[in-house]
Formats: C-alpha cells, structure tokens, sequence
C-alpha cells in the first residue's frame, strides 16, 4: 500500500490521520501533566513531616528514589513497548502509579512511604513517560522535535497546575487522603487516554509540503550499534551535564534567594513559578529547534546559557534580584529545553523505529544527572558554607559540554534508507 493509499484510509478520532494526529499531542501532555506530579513532591514535605513524625531528610528520600525507580525503569519499559504495544503499557503504567500512591495514602512510617510513593509510583511514571513521546515522535516525521517538545511540556509544567491542586487537597483533607485522591484521579485519566495512545504503519508519513515529493531519510541505527557509536556516548555525555545543572539549580532555587539575594521565603516561593514557566516554554522551542538545526549547535546554544547564568551568580550581591531572575531563569530554560533537546536528537541520531528503547537507554543519563545533581550543590553549601561555590563545577561543566557537543554530538556515517 502506498503512502497515498494509507493517508486516505487511515483515520484517528474520526479525522483523516493526518489531522486526527494533532488530538494525540494534548492527550500525551495531559499523560505527563499526571505524572509530573513527582516535582510538586515540596507541597507534601511539611505535613507528612508533621504527620508522620520524619526529619527533613526522610521527606526528601520519597522523591529521590522515585527519580531514581523513574530513570532505571524507562530503559526496560523501551524494550517492551514495541513487544506489548504502547496502549498497554500505557494502562500497566497508569495501575502501578495508582497503586503507589494509595500504598503512600496508607504508611504509618517513611519505609513504606518511600516504597509506595518512591519505588513503586516511580516505576510506574518510568513505564509510562516515554510513550507519550513516542506516539507523537512516530505521528509527526515532519515534525518530531516540535511534537516531541509539545508533549513534553506537560511534564515541565505539572508543578504550576498539580501543586496548587495539591495543596487545597492537603488543606482539605489532610496530606494522605490527597495521595489517594491524586493516585485514583492519575490512574482513571490516564487509562482513558491509553486507548488512543497507538502508533501509525510503520511506513506512514503525511503528505509533504510543496509538491508532496520530498522525501524523509533516516539512519540505521538500531540498539546494538547505538552503544557502539561514538555519537551516543557524546549524547550520554551531554545529557548528564545538562540534567546535573539543571537539577542542582531546581534544588537549590529558593535557598539561593533566600541566602545570597536576601529575598524574603514568599518572594522566593513566587520566584520558583516564574522559573517553571521558562522550564515549559522551552521545551517545544528546543524541540523546534532541533528540527531545523544539527543537536550540537542547540546543545552548545544551551550550555552557553548556563555559563551566563553561573558568572551573573557567581558576581551577583544581596538585593539583585533581577540578577538572580535573569540566572535562574536560564537554568530552569536550559533543563527543559535538555528533555525536548535528548529525545528529539535521539530521533535524529538513530533509527526512529527503535526509538522507545534508544531513548530509554539514553535517559539513563538523566538519572545520573538527578542523582548527582540532587546531592551534590548541597554537599558544598555544607563544605564551604554558601551556595555561590556551587556555581564553579556549574559553569565548569557547561564548558565540558560545549567541547563535548563540538566533537562528539554529531551523527554517524549511516546507511541511508529512503522513504519515497
């Protein structure tokens, strides 16, 4: 059956595919909006705190291990998405969230909120994160980056609509009633959408612009060579370092306020919903980007950012808080233009075919990235005394992965296979 043929034929929500497929992107940023709930995880500290008598360091360890369950869990979820198919993965991932978050709503002590809402909600959100994308990714050929990044915003900017939410549900009906509230919410919207959460044919692409002739060439590259090409270590690589900055900088946005601006909390607190919006707006513009640029010129772009953010600190004094604004607000632009940025050359740089496991393996490095970034830009304000120092490994990465992205963020020599 030729291209022609299938656009005809085939039909999403009643619509011809190639329109139908728009419907596809709200629904998977909707998917990721439930999940992104994991950085809302603040909202919860305090009276789980009060409620389950924890120190400040028990309440971080749920959110830590479920970052950590999340990054470990989406390599082995890529490999079964293509066996079990994207609608029930989408529906096992959407039942272990819920049954996370319910065994959370139950714990009488942090052993088994960590297992509830750490181990087994964040495998549950591993399970299910990529295959939004995925979905999009293999829908818009013409436009992976854009529809990549699209979907992706509603992961960046769950913290704006989930924590609010979260917070009138505490306010309401106390902390753990919320998590079983939340959880069942997450898990009926969630398999709703997992029913419409299906690839194309493999050989479907939408009429080009112009005179519908052009075509669309990708490399072969399937799982076994990804590891062996030197362009997915130089991806790897960069990913860590973009994750490792941006989450340090998340981590540690109020108290640097706070400590080297001398902002007061609220002000602090209010600051932190500025920066999530330019972590949401830059996801579907790195995406678009990454579309019409090669990954490395987007990826030193960023790195660039990051520098400028880490001098305006490392030279900012108390009462500067338009100093503090500007370098914040690039970090957080530059975490999330890395999740549209990482998928989105995944696709350019291997075979999209492959793509739920060749992401999955790549986001690995975003685990590394958390973990690291989590612990380390508090480990100096201890060592040293102040947060300024954290801004010297900061800005010294960001030089690392400009070199990285130079020389090693490009594609191979593939075989070209082209779809006419």
């Amino acid at each position: 059956m030729n291209s022609s043929t299938q656009e005809s034929d085939l039909r999403l929500f009643g619509l011809p595919a190639e329109r139908g497929r728009w419907f596809l992107l709200p629904l998977g940023m909707l998917v990721l909006l439930c999940l992104g709930t994991v950085y809302s995880w603040s909202i919860f500290r305090r009276p789980l705190e009060a409620e389950l008598n924890l120190t400040a360091t028990q309440s971080l360890l749920p959110y830590m291990i479920a970052l950590l369950c999340y990054a470990i869990t989406m390599p082995i979820a890529g490999f079964y998405i293509t066996r079990m198919g994207t609608r029930l993965m989408t529906a096992i991932g959407a039942i272990v969230v819920g049954l996370g978050y319910t065994l959370a709503s139950f714990a009488d002590g942090i052993g088994v909120m960590v297992l509830g809402y750490g181990v087994i909600a964040g495998v549950g959100v591993g399970i299910t994160y990529g295959i939004p994308m995925a979905v999009a990714a293999r829908w818009f050929p013409d436009k992976k980056g854009l529809a990549v990044g699209l979907t992706i915003v509603g992961f960046g900017l769950s913290p704006l609509v989930t924590a609010p939410l979260a917070k009138r549900l505490i306010d309401s009906y106390g902390v753990q009633p919320s998590l079983l509230i939340l959880g069942v919410a997450f898990t009926l919207i969630i398999l709703v959408i997992s029913t419409t959460m299906r690839l194309p044919p493999t050989c479907w692409i939408p009429s080009q612009t112009g005179s519908g002739k052009e075509n669309l060439s990708v490399p072969v590259s399937y799982p076994d060579k990804m590891l062996k090409s030197p362009s997915f270590y130089g991806l790897w690589m960069c990913y860590t370092i973009g994750t490792f900055v941006g989450l340090s900088a998340i981590g540690i946005s109020s108290p640097v306020g706070e400590e080297i601006i001398a902002i007061d909390p609220a002000a602090a607190a209010t600051s932190v919903s500025i920066f999530a919006l330019f972590n949401g707006v830059s996801r579907p513009l790195f995406g678009w980007l990454c579309d019409r640029l090669q990954p490395r010129y987007v990826a030193i772009a960023s790195y660039t950012l990051i520098l400028i953010g880490c001098i305006l600190m490392l030279n900012a004094e108390e009462g500067q808080v338009a100093t503090y604004m500007v370098a914040f607000s690039l970090f957080w632009f530059s975490l999330g233009g890395w999740l549209a940025l990482a998928p989105t050359a995944t696709l350019r740089l291997f075979n999209p075919d492959d793509y739920a496991q060749n992401y999955g393996i790549v986001f690995t490095a975003y685990g590394v990235g958390a973990l690291l970034g989590t612990l380390v830009a508090g480990q100096l304000r201890d060592w040293f005394g102040s947060y300024v120092y954290a801004f010297y490994p900061m800005g010294g990465l960001a030089i690392v992965g400009i070199i990285l992205a130079t020389f090693m963020l490009k594609r191979d020599r593939p075989k070209l296979v082209v779809y006419e």
